[in-house]
């Protein structure tokens, strides 16, 4: 077979399948009993596995347990789709992954021959259970990290073809990438397929189980120490660029530009920045220049002399003076007066200045950081900004991303703000659910960061006292809506069984939702028409097609 791929058949077979005790306390799929665990359980044990076995025989270990899992729904398929095509039968094998809530898969290409055992097939994976776990405990890995998937997926392909086939991800979201690739191919087609097929054997592990612990303990340690960089939360791939980046800069004292839309953590970044510097020990003093009228903003940045202007009754320094030997943080700088660019351009080339209404001039040893949402170049173009300014400012800027950009951070970053607010309002909470989770990851982030850390703190003052959060806590509207949905198709599912036990056939059913939609529009065809989600034309033909019968 070697074809363009066909979109997945209907999985009504397969759901048929999956029947629900609860009363008795059993869960089937077909005749074999399931367990429905929570995403924490399965996390929780795969970090047990890791720190117990090490992440090479952890590894081993769950590729094996879904391999058995593959091959069992192997048997499954050929019998639920006997007269099936081969690949509405071998669709079973992704299917059952996605019913039972793992991943969604994606056909990409396939190419089989059972006569002569070739085999190749490419899939997408979306939503990955296990990519989603792994990121929530150790951040992104190095090496694709879906385990138990990919030997589900090689137990399942070889019991279906009668061939070893071996599946490997070529991109993995825990690796930071959007969706996780994979390729299966029979095992000699792989260059490297004794290192694959080890990890399907049996393996011993007690001899060296305490000194594999201790090898993970100390590689987890040597991490953190390596990644540590102040008080940043992330793991995405943007989110560590901008971090080595700076990190680059730190121990140097050049001017850094921030750029970036607003609420993406900019004043964050420049903490993290003087943090990770030599003058972490001198002063960080921040500004937003916005929020100081403009003239007032020469005074609160250089410095004041008693008699300068009215009100001024006694000299005082400026952010400049009380940042000496530090940094000196300049959100929204442009927005800084012409007046103000002059002075600030001053500081910068000679590293001194004057306090408004003198004429002494003082030396000061400050390492700017500046920041804007807005383009300089264009406020250049447009006479706001002076270009000698930003030529000064511009010399090592980095770009912040949105969240919208850095997905993969915000379980992180939903932690650190639950810690956060949490001890503010003095509550205790276990954390996030999995769907409130689930609903924070497919959301925008108009607002970025500063609009997530605001919805986690509704999120806490809504939550019970020793509870968790849940979706309704952060998105009470989208839930509503939701469950409102959800509440009127089992209200209607509910009504349609009771009429089908009652013998009410479609044709009379018909009749009777016209004639109520009707009797609503007071007779008017064309609003019946929109009750029903007809066009009106659609109506007038079933209206003529029922006088006539």
């Amino acid at each position: 077979m070697s074809q363009k791929l066909p979109e997945l058949p209907a999985i009504d077979d397969l759901q048929k399948l999956l029947r629900f005790e609860p009363e008795e306390g059993r869960i089937w799929l077909e005749e074999e009993r399931m367990v429905l665990l929570r995403s924490s359980e399965m996390q929780a044990l795969r970090k047990e596995l890791i720190e117990s076995l090490g992440v090479d025989r952890a590894k081993g270990l769950l590729i094996r347990i879904g391999y058995v899992a593959g091959m069992r729904d192997a048997d499954t398929a050929r019998r639920l789709r006997p007269d099936a095509t081969m690949f509405e039968a071998f669709s079973v094998g992704p299917q059952s992954h996605m019913v039972t809530g793992q991943v969604k898969v994606v056909p990409v290409s396939l190419e089989a021959d059972e006569e002569s055992d070739y085999f190749r097939g490419v899939f997408e994976w979306q939503h990955s259970f296990e990519a989603e776990i792994f990121l929530a405990e150790y951040g992104v890995s190095f090496e694709p990290v879906c385990w138990s998937q990919i030997g589900y997926a090689s137990g399942f392909t070889t019991r279906f073809t009668g061939t070893q086939i071996l599946f490997r991800e070529l991109g993995c979201v825990g690796c930071g990438e959007k969706v996780c690739r994979i390729e299966g191919r029979p095992a000699e087609q792989w260059d490297d397929a004794e290192e694959l097929l080890r990890y399907y054997r049996p393996d011993r592990i007690a001899d060296q189980l305490f000194t594999l612990q201790s090898q993970v303990t100390a590689l987890r340690d040597n991490l953190t120490a390596e990644q540590s960089f102040g008080d940043l939360v992330g793991c995405s791939a943007k989110f560590l660029h901008v971090r080595q980046l700076l990190a680059r800069a730190a121990e140097s004292k050049v001017t850094v530009l921030l750029l970036g839309e607003t609420g993406v953590g900019k004043d964050m970044f420049a903490k993290a920045l003087h943090e990770g510097s030599p003058r972490r020990d001198k002063p960080f003093i921040a500004v937003n220049c916005a929020a100081i009228p403009r003239d007032l903003i020469e005074a609160e940045l250089f410095g004041v002399e008693k008699g300068a202007y009215t009100g001024a009754d006694q000299s005082r320094p400026g952010r400049f003076e009380r940042a000496h030997g530090g940094t000196l943080f300049l959100d929204e700088v442009g927005e800084l007066s012409p007046q103000a660019q002059a002075a600030l351009l001053r500081v910068l080339q000679e590293n001194e200045l004057e306090r408004v209404g003198d004429t002494r001039t003082r030396k000061v040893d400050v390492r700017l950081v500046a920041a804007t949402n807005e383009d300089l170049e264009d406020a250049v173009k447009q006479g706001r900004f002076r270009a000698d300014l930003l030529y000064r400012l511009n010399v090592y800027s980095v770009t912040v991303p949105p969240l919208r950009e850095r997905i993969d951070d915000v379980p992180e970053l939903a932690r650190h703000f639950v810690e956060k607010y949490s001890s503010l309002h003095g509550k205790l909470l276990q954390g996030v659910t999995d769907r409130a989770m689930a609903m924070l990851r497919e959301y925008h982030w108009p607002g970025n960061i500063r609009e997530l850390g605001n919805i986690i703190e509704r999120g806490i003052i809504l939550a019970d006292n020793g509870g968790q959060i849940e979706a309704s806590h952060l998105f009470p509207n989208v839930v509503a809506e939701t469950e409102g949905n959800a509440t009127m198709d089992s209200s209607l599912d509910k009504l349609v069984g009771q009429l089908l036990e009652q013998g009410c056939e479609l044709p009379i059913l018909e009749d009777a939702l016209i004639n109520q939609a009707l009797k609503k529009a007071d007779g008017n065809v064309s609003r019946a028409a929109k009750l029903l989600g007809l066009s009106r034309a659609t109506l007038d033909y079933r209206l003529k097609k029922r006088r006539s019968s």
